[in-house]
C-alpha cells in the first residue's frame, strides 16, 4: 500500500540481510472458547416469566373471582340461663367443653319446686273429690226434678178430680134445689089446707121442718159447687150468671195447684241449668219443650247432657281443671332446676359455680355452635354489582393457609352497611361530608363442614374468593334477596292464624 511506514520496511530487509529466516511451521488452531451466559440474565428471565405467571393469574381472578380481606367466621351462639331462680347445685361443665343438646350444664337445688308440686297435687286431688261429690249433688237434684215432674202430674190429675167433683157437686146442687122445690109447694098445700081446717097443725109442722131441711141441704149443695170451683181458680159464680158446671177449657194447666207444681219443678231445674223459652208456658208446653231438648225424645240421652252441663259439675271441673294447670305449672318449675344446653356445641363465658344465688334470666354461660358455621364477608359496594345468591366460594383461611381451601356459597346480603346499623350512624347533613367506600356485610354458608375433621374458629380471618363467572346454584339462585318468610300455622281453638304463602321476587 502507498501509505505504509518507509522505516518499517528499512528494519525488515536489514533483519533479512543479517540473518535467514527459518521455515514457517503450521500452527495447531486454539479452539474458540464458548461464551458463559450471565447469571443476573437468568434470573432476570425467571423473574420476569414469574412476573408475568403472578400479573397473568391475577388478571384472571380480577375479571373471574371477587375477593376481600375483610371476612371473619360467625357461629350461633346460645345463652344459657336459669327459667327458675334457686340456688346452684351442681355445675357439671366448665369452658371449652363440647357438649350435646339436652346434655345437664348446671343443676339448682330442687327441694322448695318439689314441695311446691306436693301441694299442687293435694289440691289436685281435693278438686277431684269435689267433681265426684258435685256429680253426686246433680244426680240428686235430677231425682228431686223427676220428684217434683210425678208431683205435677199428681195435680194434674187432682185438677181432673176436681172437676169431676164440680160436676158431681152441681149435681147435688140440682138434686137439692128440686128437693127444696117439692118441700116448699107441699108446704103451700099444707099451709092452704091448714087454713081451712082440712088438715092438722102437726102435718103442717112435719111439711115446714122439711122445707127447712130442703132449703139447708140445697144451700149446702151450692157451697160445695163454691167450694169446688174456688179449687180450680174459678170465680164463686159463673159471669153474666153461667151455669155452675162450666168450666173453662185447659183448666188442668192453668189450676193454681198445677201452677204451684210447675213453680217447683221450674226451681229445680233450674239448679240444672234447665230452663224454658217463657214463663208463661203451661205445664203441657213446658214437658214438650224439655222433651224436644233430644230429636228422638231419649229421656236417658236428655239426662246424659244435663248432667254433663250441670253448673255445679262445669264449676267443680273448672277448679280441678285449674288445679291441674297449677301442678302442671309446679312441676315444669321443677323440671327448669336441671339447666341444659339447647344446641350441640362448645361452652365459654362460664360464670357461674355451686352455691351461687341465681335470678331468671342471669347468664351462666354461653354455648357456640360448632356446626352451624358461617363466614360475614364485608364487600365493598363497588364490588357487589357481581355478587348474587348462591354463587361458590372458595374460603381461605389464616389458620390452615393455602393447605386446606373451604367451598362454600353466598347465601344472603345485609340490608345495611355498617355505618347504617351502628348505635351512633353517621350524620351526613351537617355539610362536612367526606365519601368513603362502605362494605355490606355478606353471609357465605360453609358447604359440607365438618367440625371433627377440620375446625373453623369463630372470628378467625378467611379470604374468600367468589366465582362470578359460575352459574349460582341453590335455593334463590341469581337474587338479592330471600322469600318472604313462611310461619306454620298455628292453631288456637277454632282459629288458625300466622299462616303466610307469599313469595318475594329475587
Amino acid at each position: 500500500m502507498s501509505s505504509s511506514n518507509p522505516s518499517s520496511k528499512e528494519a525488515a530487509s536489514e533483519s533479512k540481510e543479517t540473518k535467514p529466516a527459518p521455515a514457517p511451521q503450521p500452527a495447531a488452531v486454539a479452539p474458540q472458547p464458548a461464551k458463559k451466559r450471565s447469571p443476573k440474565l437468568i434470573i432476570g428471565v425467571v423473574l420476569g416469566v414469574v412476573v408475568l405467571f403472578f400479573a397473568g393469574r391475577a388478571l384472571i381472578e380480577s375479571m373471574s373471582i371477587v375477593s376481600t380481606d375483610d371476612a371473619y367466621v360467625n357461629s350461633h351462639v346460645t345463652f344459657v340461663a336459669p327459667r327458675v331462680e334457686g340456688q346452684v347445685a351442681k355445675v357439671l361443665v366448665d369452658d371449652n367443653n363440647r357438649v350435646h343438646a339436652g346434655q345437664l350444664l348446671v343443676a339448682l337445688d330442687p327441694e322448695p319446686y318439689q314441695k311446691e308440686v306436693d301441694i299442687k297435687q293435694a289440691a289436685v286431688d281435693v278438686a277431684t273429690a269435689d267433681v265426684v261429690a258435685a256429680d253426686a249433688s246433680v244426680h240428686a237434684l235430677i231425682g228431686q226434678t223427676r220428684s217434683a215432674r210425678f208431683k205435677l202430674d199428681q195435680a194434674i190429675d187432682q185438677v181432673h178430680n176436681q172437676v169431676a167433683l164440680v160436676h158431681a157437686n152441681v149435681a147435688s146442687l140440682d138434686s137439692a134445689k128440686a128437693t127444696l122445690t117439692l118441700a116448699q109447694e107441699e108446704f103451700d098445700r099444707a099451709k092452704k089446707l091448714l087454713e081451712s081446717k082440712v088438715t092438722s097443725s102437726e102435718e103442717f109442722d112435719q111439711k115446714q121442718a122439711a122445707l127447712s131441711v130442703a132449703k139447708a141441704q140445697y144451700n149446702q149443695a151450692l157451697e160445695n159447687v163454691h167450694e169446688s170451683r174456688v179449687a180450680l181458680g174459678l170465680p164463686v159464680e159463673p159471669e153474666n150468671g153461667g151455669d155452675l158446671a162450666q168450666i173453662p177449657d185447659k183448666v188442668d194447666q192453668t189450676a193454681p195447684a198445677v201452677r204451684a207444681a210447675l213453680g217447683e219443678l221450674m226451681q229445680d231445674a233450674a239448679q240444672l241449668n234447665v230452663t224454658t223459652s217463657s214463663y208463661n208456658l203451661t205445664p203441657e208446653e213446658v214437658i214438650k219443650e224439655f222433651y224436644n231438648r233430644d230429636p228422638s225424645h231419649d229421656i236417658d240421652k236428655i239426662y246424659e247432657q244435663i248432667i254433663k252441663d250441670a253448673p255445679t259439675i262445669k264449676q267443680a271441673q273448672a277448679k280441678l281443671e285449674s288445679a291441674q294447670k297449677d301442678l302442671a305449672q309446679a312441676q315444669l318449675n321443677l323440671s327448669y332446676c336441671n339447666i341444659v344446653s339447647e344446641i350441640d356445641g362448645v361452652v365459654t363465658r362460664r360464670n357461674v359455680n355451686p352455691g351461687n344465688n341465681v335470678q331468671v334470666g342471669q347468664s351462666l354461660m354461653a354455648v357456640r355452635s360448632l356446626n352451624e358455621i358461617w363466614v360475614d364477608a364485608n364487600f365493598k359496594e363497588t364490588q357487589l354489582s357481581k355478587l348474587r345468591i348462591g354463587q361458590p366460594v372458595d374460603l381461605e383461611t389464616d389458620v390452615y393457609g393455602t393447605k386446606k381451601t373451604f367451598k362454600g356459597r353466598i347465601s344472603g346480603f345485609t340490608m345495611g352497611t355498617g355505618s347504617t346499623l351502628a348505635l351512633l350512624p353517621a350524620q351526613n347533613a351537617t355539610g362536612n361530608f367526606v365519601k368513603v367506600v362502605q362494605r355490606l356485610p355478606v353471609r357465605i354458608d360453609v358447604l359440607d363442614y365438618d367440625p371433627d375433621k377440620d375446625i373453623l374458629f369463630v372470628g378467625t380471618s378467611v379470604t374468600p374468593k367468589v366465582h362470578i363467572r359460575d352459574e349460582p346454584t341453590g335455593p334463590n339462585a341469581g337474587g338479592f334477596l330471600q322469600p318472604y318468610t313462611i310461619q306454620p300455622a298455628v292453631t288456637s281453638g277454632s282459629t288458625s292464624v300466622g299462616a303466610q304463602t307469599r313469595t318475594a321476587n329475587p
